[in-house]
């Protein structure tokens, strides 16, 4: 698939029109619904080994991929079978019950990691992902997303030395 075929598909499965509120608190004309591209079979695969080699990329020495819940679970999925690397969820907070985790999945304290996020805004969910894998001991100096919404995560992300490194931009998207 192409670049302009996945961009088409992407906003063909995912771009909403209307009035939004976003994680972030602000508001937008449109909204990317990342599990309306998530949940096609075809889209994830190729996004997955998108994903795979822009992490190889971005952070060649990761050895493992982490995923925050609950939507980018499925592309670290994906990515981690079209890479041979590992992955780890971020949790939003510690379970209460079983193992208490935050996070979920082997690891070795030291260890590289990639992030691997859907959509990003101000940055902020991506940071909090970041901030929980540095507290288990794990060494984040990059992310990579499908769509960087172009709203200031980027530059959150490389104020807290994280590279982020998007597979497509909104700008891009709402172009197509």
């Amino acid at each position: 698939m192409t670049d302009a075929e996945l961009l088409a598909a992407i906003r063909r499965h995912a771009l909403l029109e209307g009035d939004f509120l976003l994680r972030s608190g602000k508001r937008s004309p449109y909204y990317l619904d990342k599990y309306l591209f998530l949940t096609v079979p075809e889209l994830l695969g190729e996004l997955g080994g998108r994903i795979g080699d822009a992490v190889r990329a971005a952070e060649p020495d990761a050895v493992r991929l982490a995923g925050p819940e609950l939507g980018a679970v499925p592309l670290a999925a994906s990515a981690s079978l079209a890479s041979g690397l590992p992955f780890v969820i971020v949790r939003g907070s510690a379970k209460a019950y079983g193992t208490g985790n935050r996070l979920e999945g082997a690891f070795e304290e030291g260890e590289t990691v990639c992030l691997v996020e859907d959509v990003v805004t101000s940055g902020g969910a991506a940071l909090e992902a970041v901030e929980a894998l540095r507290e288990a001991g794990l060494k984040v100096r990059a992310a990579v997303c499908v769509v960087d919404r172009e709203e200031g995560g980027s530059d959150l992300l490389a104020r807290h030395a994280v590279r982020l490194r998007p597979l497509f931009r909104a700008s891009a998207v709402l172009s197509t």
